[in-house]
C-alpha cells in the first residue's frame, strides 16, 4: 500500500491560504476582464485558474501513480522510457501504385524514419479491385492500390521485414491483406514468426466513425477473433489490432468519449477472443492501441497517461490478468488531421509540432506527424520531410526525452489525468449497462454522442468561443500553397491491366480449389479448424485477389449498410 503524498493537517493549511488567494483572485477579475467567458479544453472541461496539492488530496501515489514499467503504467509502460529506446518514427505513406510507395518508403527510411506504416487507397480500403466498376476514378488517390500478392511484393521491394517492423492501416479486409504480406514474406525468405507489425483491424470504430463498411458487426468481429487466434498461434511477433481512437477523435468525438470508447472496443475484442478458448495472458501482450494527439495540449497528455491506468485496472480487475504484458497499454499516435486548415497551410506545422509533443510527454510508442499540407492531398516529399524532422527535433534537440513522464506531479495534469479516469468510467458502465459495444452500435449510442459533440464544438467555433488562427481569428488573404501532388490518372489504366493479367495467369484449378476451402472455414462455426487465416494464405498464393477474398466473405456472411441515424 501507498500514503498520500500530504497529511490532513497540511491539506488544511493549505485549502486556507487557497481560499484567501482566491478572494484576491476573484477581486483583480473585476478590474482586469478574463479574456474568455469561460476556460475549458478543446473537449470543453472546465479549466480552473489554478491547480494546487488540494485537486489530487485523494490520490495514492504508489497507487495512482507511480513509476514508470509498474502498474498502473500511469507513467509510462517501460521503466527506461526514451532514455533507452525512442519511439518508433512511423510515417504514414501511401500513393498511387506499389512502385510510387515503395519509392516513398525508402525515402523516409534513408532519411531516419524507424518503422513503415501503410495508406491504402479506397477501393482497397472497402474490399475492391481496381477493376471494379465501384473503384472508377480513385486509384492511388488517398493511399496505394494493393490487389495482388504481386502489388504486395512490389510494395516492400528490398525492404527486410525482419528488421522494419510494417504497419497496415485497413479494417474489413484486414485479414486479407494480412495473408498477402505473410505470404509475400515467406516468398521472399522470412519466417512468419519473426514478422512484427500491425494491422489496424478494427472493425468496431468502422461502424462508430470511419465507415469503411463491409460485413454486419458479428461476422466482422469473428474475422477480427480469427486473426487474435492465428498470430497468438503462428505470428507472436505480430499486433493483431491497433484498437483505434484516432477515427473516433476525427469523427467530432471528445477526448473523453476517444478514451472511453476505444477502450470498450478493447473489452469488446478480449471478450470475443476468450469466448473462442484462448486464455487472456496469450493474447493481451499483442494487443496495440492507436491515439489522436489534438491540439489541446495539455488534455491529450492526460488522456495519453490515464487511458494507461484504465487499462491495467481492466486487464487486472475484470479479465484477471496475471502477466503485466497484458496490462500494458502500448499505443500509436498521430497528429489531428482534423486540426489542419487549408487556410494558412504552413500555420499546420507548429499545430503538428505541439501535437507531437504532447504525445511524447504522453508516453507513445510510435508516432506519426501530419504534414502541412495533408488537408489537400497526400503529402509531398518537401513536406513529409519536414513532419518526419520535426520528430527528430523533438527527439534529439528539445530535451523532452531526458525525464521520464516530466509532467508527473503537476497538480493540472494529475487532477486532469484522474478527471479522464473518471468521466471515461463513466461512458464503460453506460456501455456495460446497454450490454455492450454491438448493442451500443445497433442502438447508434456512440454515433450520436459523437455527433452531439461535434456539433456542439462546431456552434463554439462559429461563435469564437473556440478559437482557430486563420479561420476565425487573425484572417487573412495569404496564398495557399503552390504545389499540390496530384496522381497521374494513367495509373488507374494501368493498374486494371495488372490486376486482370494476373487473373489470367493464374492456376484456375488451385485457384478454385483454395476459394472452396475458405467458404468451407467462413460457412464453419468459429473455432481453430474453421480459421480463415491459413485458408486465406493458400487463397492469395493461388492467385486470389483482396475483391475476390472479400466477395466470397460478403456472399457468406451478408452486407452491412449504415443506417445513417441521425
Amino acid at each position: 500500500m501507498g500514503k498520500k503524498v500530504l497529511s490532513e493537517s497540511a491539506l488544511e493549511c493549505i485549502e486556507k491560504e487557497y481560499a484567501e488567494w482566491l478572494g484576491e483572485y476573484q477581486k483583480a477579475l473585476k478590474k482586469m476582464p478574463p479574456r474568455l467567458n469561460r476556460f475549458s479544453s478543446v473537449s470543453d472541461l472546465e479549466v480552473k485558474p489554478l491547480y494546487t496539492p488540494l485537486d489530487i488530496a485523494n490520490r495514492d501515489f504508489l497507487e495512482d501513480i507511480g513509476f514508470p514499467g509498474k502498474y498502473p503504467f500511469t507513467r509510462g509502460v517501460q521503466g527506461t522510457m526514451y532514455r533507452a529506446r525512442l519511439w518508433t518514427m512511423r510515417m504514414f505513406a501511401g500513393l498511387g501504385t506499389s512502385e510510387d510507395t515503395n519509392k516513398r518508403f525508402h525515402y523516409l527510411i534513408n532519411h531516419g524514419e524507424t518503422g513503415l506504416s501503410t495508406a491504402f487507397d479506397f477501393p482497397t480500403l472497402m474490399g475492391y479491385d481496381t477493376d471494379s466498376p465501384l473503384a472508377r476514378g480513385e486509384c492511388g488517390k488517398c493511399g496505394v492500390a494493393i490487389d495482388t500478392m504481386e502489388d504486395m511484393q512490389r510494395l516492400f521491394a528490398n525492404i527486410n521485414l525482419e528488421e522494419v517492423t510494417a504497419s497496415m492501416t485497413i479494417n474489413p479486409p484486414a485479414s486479407i491483406i494480412w495473408a498477402m504480406y505473410i505470404a509475400n514474406a515467406e516468398n521472399e525468405g522470412y519466417s512468419r514468426k519473426k514478422l512484427g507489425g500491425t494491422i489496424q483491424n478494427d472493425c468496431l470504430k468502422e461502424f462508430i466513425a470511419q465507415k469503411t463498411l463491409m460485413l454486419p458487426p458479428e461476422p466482422s468481429l469473428r474475422l477480427v477473433t480469427d486473426t487474435v487466434e492465428f498470430g497468438t498461434r503462428e505470428a507472436p511477433r505480430w499486433n493483431t489490432i491497433s484498437i483505434s481512437g484516432y477515427h473516433i477523435r476525427e469523427a467530432g468525438s471528445t477526448a473523453v468519449q476517444e478514451l472511453a470508447f476505444t477502450i470498450y472496443d478493447g473489452i469488446t475484442y478480449v471478450e470475443e477472443a476468450i469466448k473462442r478458448g484462448l486464455k487472456v495472458d496469450e493474447f493481451a501482450g499483442r494487443l496495440s492501441f492507436f491515439w489522436n494527439s489534438h491540439i489541446d495540449f495539455f488534455e491529450e497528455i492526460a488522456k495519453m497517461r490515464a487511458s494507461r491506468r484504465i487499462w491495467a485496472r481492466i486487464m487486472k480487475e475484470r479479465f484477471g490478468a496475471q502477466d503485466p504484458r497484458s496490462m500494458l497499454m502500448r499505443f500509436h499516435t498521430q497528429t489531428a488531421g482534423c486540426s489542419l486548415t487549408a487556410v494558412e497551410p504552413y500555420n499546420n506545422v507548429i499545430r503538428t509540432t505541439t501535437e507531437a509533443l504532447a504525445a511524447i510527454l504522453g508516453g507513445t510508442q510510435s508516432l506519426h506527424t501530419n504534414s502541412l499540407d495533408e488537408v489537400y492531398m497526400i503529402p509531398s516529399e518537401e513536406a513529409v520531410l519536414i513532419a518526419l524532422r520535426t520528430q527528430q527535433i523533438l527527439a534529439d534537440e528539445c530535451g523532452a526525452t531526458h525525464v521520464i513522464d516530466p509532467l508527473a506531479g503537476s497538480y493540472f495534469v494529475e487532477a486532469l489525468t484522474d478527471k479522464m479516469e473518471e468521466e471515461a468510467n463513466v461512458y464503460i458502465r453506460k456501455l456495460d449497462e446497454i450490454g455492450g459495444m454491438v448493442a451500443a452500435i445497433e442502438r447508434d449510442y456512440p454515433q450520436m454522442e459523437i455527433a452531439d459533440a461535434a456539433f456542439h464544438f462546431q456552434r463554439q467555433v462559429e461563435s469564437e468561443e473556440k478559437i482557430i488562427i486563420g479561420v476565425n481569428k487573425f484572417t487573412a488573404d495569404r496564398p495557399e500553397l503552390e504545389f499540390i501532388l496530384k496522381i497521374d490518372e494513367e495509373i488507374e489504366r494501368m493498374q486494371v491491366d495488372r490486376t486482370n493479367g494476373y487473373k489470367e495467369k493464374r492456376d484456375k484449378v488451385r485457384f478454385q480449389k483454395a476459394m472452396d476451402e475458405l467458404r468451407r472455414r467462413c460457412e464453419g462455426p468459429p473455432c481453430w479448424e474453421n480459421n480463415v487465416m491459413p485458408a486465406l494464405i493458400e487463397a492469395v498464393r493461388a492467385g486470389a485477389t483482396e475483391q475476390e477474398c472479400c466477395d466470397l466473405y460478403r456472399d457468406a456472411f451478408g452486407v452491412y449498410t449504415d443506417p445513417g441515424t441521425f
